[in-house]
Protein backbone atom coordinates (compact mmCIF):
# COMPACT_ATOMS: atom_id res chain seq x y z
CA UNK A 1 0.00 0.00 0.00
CA UNK A 2 1.85 3.54 -1.18
CA UNK A 3 0.85 6.47 0.61
CA UNK A 4 2.42 9.99 -0.47
CA UNK A 5 4.98 11.73 1.32
CA UNK A 6 3.12 15.24 2.58
CA UNK A 7 5.34 18.03 1.06
CA UNK A 8 5.44 21.05 2.70
CA UNK A 9 4.61 24.02 -0.03
CA UNK A 10 5.12 27.46 -0.09
CA UNK A 11 2.83 29.85 -1.04
CA UNK A 12 3.97 32.99 -2.22
CA UNK A 13 0.97 35.47 -2.66
CA UNK A 14 2.26 38.52 -5.18
CA UNK A 15 0.13 41.57 -5.69
CA UNK A 16 -0.18 43.04 -9.27
CA UNK A 17 -0.32 46.09 -9.97
CA UNK A 18 -2.18 47.42 -13.28
CA UNK A 19 -0.27 49.17 -16.04
CA UNK A 20 -1.74 52.23 -16.82
CA UNK A 21 -1.44 51.84 -20.70
CA UNK A 22 -4.80 53.88 -21.98
CA UNK A 23 -2.68 56.94 -21.95
CA UNK A 24 -3.21 60.45 -24.06
CA UNK A 25 -2.80 60.24 -27.89
CA UNK A 26 -3.32 56.60 -27.91
CA UNK A 27 -5.20 54.89 -31.27
CA UNK A 28 -8.14 53.24 -30.16
CA UNK A 29 -10.73 51.57 -31.95
CA UNK A 30 -14.06 51.75 -31.16
CA UNK A 31 -16.44 48.83 -30.46
CA UNK A 32 -19.99 49.93 -30.18
CA UNK A 33 -22.30 53.15 -31.17
CA UNK A 34 -22.57 55.11 -34.15
CA UNK A 35 -18.75 55.42 -34.43
CA UNK A 36 -17.85 51.29 -33.93
CA UNK A 37 -14.45 50.14 -35.75
CA UNK A 38 -13.46 53.86 -36.31
CA UNK A 39 -10.32 54.79 -35.22
CA UNK A 40 -9.55 57.69 -32.28
CA UNK A 41 -7.54 58.79 -29.79
CA UNK A 42 -7.72 59.79 -26.81
CA UNK A 43 -7.82 63.15 -25.50
CA UNK A 44 -7.53 63.10 -21.37
CA UNK A 45 -8.49 59.80 -19.66
CA UNK A 46 -10.65 59.18 -16.27
CA UNK A 47 -9.24 55.50 -14.52
CA UNK A 48 -10.87 55.99 -11.39
CA UNK A 49 -13.90 57.59 -13.40
CA UNK A 50 -15.83 61.15 -11.86
CA UNK A 51 -18.35 62.01 -10.10
CA UNK A 52 -21.03 61.94 -12.94
CA UNK A 53 -19.70 58.28 -14.75
CA UNK A 54 -18.11 56.32 -12.17
CA UNK A 55 -16.14 54.28 -13.90
CA UNK A 56 -13.08 54.29 -16.39
CA UNK A 57 -13.62 56.20 -19.29
CA UNK A 58 -11.80 58.82 -21.92
CA UNK A 59 -12.35 61.58 -23.80
CA UNK A 60 -11.72 60.80 -27.19
CA UNK A 61 -11.91 62.41 -30.74
CA UNK A 62 -11.95 60.69 -33.86
CA UNK A 63 -12.29 60.33 -37.46
CA UNK A 64 -16.07 59.80 -38.53
CA UNK A 65 -15.84 59.67 -42.34
CA UNK A 66 -12.02 58.82 -43.57
CA UNK A 67 -10.10 60.65 -46.72
CA UNK A 68 -10.85 58.78 -49.65
CA UNK A 69 -7.79 57.22 -52.76
CA UNK A 70 -6.49 60.39 -54.33
CA UNK A 71 -4.46 59.65 -57.43
CA UNK A 72 -2.77 61.95 -59.55
CA UNK A 73 -5.29 62.31 -62.52
CA UNK A 74 -7.59 63.91 -60.35
CA UNK A 75 -7.90 67.47 -60.10
CA UNK A 76 -6.53 70.05 -57.59
CA UNK A 77 -10.37 70.66 -56.66
CA UNK A 78 -11.06 66.92 -56.70
CA UNK A 79 -8.06 66.01 -54.45
CA UNK A 80 -9.41 68.65 -52.06
CA UNK A 81 -12.72 67.30 -51.60
CA UNK A 82 -11.40 63.67 -51.26
CA UNK A 83 -9.22 64.29 -48.81
CA UNK A 84 -11.72 65.69 -46.19
CA UNK A 85 -11.82 64.29 -42.75
CA UNK A 86 -15.01 64.57 -40.56
CA UNK A 87 -14.17 64.37 -37.00
CA UNK A 88 -16.07 63.45 -33.76
CA UNK A 89 -15.82 64.11 -30.00
CA UNK A 90 -16.86 61.71 -27.84
CA UNK A 91 -16.89 60.36 -23.57
CA UNK A 92 -16.64 56.41 -24.46
CA UNK A 93 -15.97 54.00 -21.77
CA UNK A 94 -13.11 51.49 -21.68
CA UNK A 95 -14.68 48.72 -22.14
CA UNK A 96 -15.83 50.06 -25.39
CA UNK A 97 -12.66 51.12 -26.74
CA UNK A 98 -10.22 48.63 -28.06
CA UNK A 99 -6.37 49.87 -27.60
CA UNK A 100 -3.85 49.70 -30.49
CA UNK A 101 0.06 50.06 -30.54
CA UNK A 102 -0.12 53.37 -32.73
CA UNK A 103 0.44 56.63 -31.03
CA UNK A 104 -0.91 60.07 -32.98
CA UNK A 105 1.60 63.16 -31.52
CA UNK A 106 -1.47 65.52 -32.60
CA UNK A 107 -1.71 68.37 -29.52
CA UNK A 108 -5.40 67.76 -29.31
CA UNK A 109 -5.31 68.42 -25.56
CA UNK A 110 -5.59 72.38 -25.76
CA UNK A 111 -8.41 72.37 -28.09
CA UNK A 112 -10.58 69.41 -26.83
CA UNK A 113 -11.79 69.16 -23.53
CA UNK A 114 -14.65 68.14 -21.44
CA UNK A 115 -16.37 71.63 -21.36
CA UNK A 116 -16.35 71.38 -25.30
CA UNK A 117 -18.95 69.00 -25.09
CA UNK A 118 -21.58 70.92 -22.35
CA UNK A 119 -23.34 72.76 -25.40
CA UNK A 120 -23.97 72.43 -29.29
CA UNK A 121 -22.10 75.69 -29.83
CA UNK A 122 -19.08 74.95 -28.39
CA UNK A 123 -18.88 71.47 -29.48
CA UNK A 124 -18.82 72.41 -33.34
CA UNK A 125 -16.37 75.32 -32.99
CA UNK A 126 -14.01 72.58 -31.27
CA UNK A 127 -15.08 69.62 -34.25
CA UNK A 128 -13.91 72.25 -36.69
CA UNK A 129 -10.63 72.66 -34.58
CA UNK A 130 -10.05 68.93 -34.29
CA UNK A 131 -11.18 68.43 -38.10
CA UNK A 132 -8.51 71.20 -38.90
CA UNK A 133 -5.96 69.40 -37.12
CA UNK A 134 -6.34 66.15 -38.47
CA UNK A 135 -6.67 67.54 -42.06
CA UNK A 136 -3.18 69.01 -41.79
CA UNK A 137 -1.80 65.85 -39.91
CA UNK A 138 -3.05 63.83 -43.17
CA UNK A 139 -2.01 66.17 -45.37
CA UNK A 140 2.21 65.56 -44.00
CA UNK A 141 1.35 62.11 -45.12
CA UNK A 142 2.89 60.74 -41.06
CA UNK A 143 0.14 58.01 -39.44
CA UNK A 144 -1.11 57.32 -42.59
CA UNK A 145 -2.63 53.61 -40.36
CA UNK A 146 -4.72 56.34 -38.35
CA UNK A 147 -6.25 57.52 -41.95
CA UNK A 148 -7.07 54.64 -43.06
CA UNK A 149 -10.55 53.01 -42.95
CA UNK A 150 -10.97 49.44 -41.26
CA UNK A 151 -11.40 46.76 -43.76
CA UNK A 152 -13.33 44.05 -42.19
Amino acid sequence: FFQPLLVRRLYIFKTFVMVKFLKTNKVVVLLTGRHAGHKAVIVKNFDDGTQARQYGHALVAGIATYPRKVIKKHSDKKQQKRSKVKAFIKVVNYTHMMPTRYNLEVDLKSTVNADSLENATKKEATLKEVKKLFEERFKTGKNRWFFTKLRF
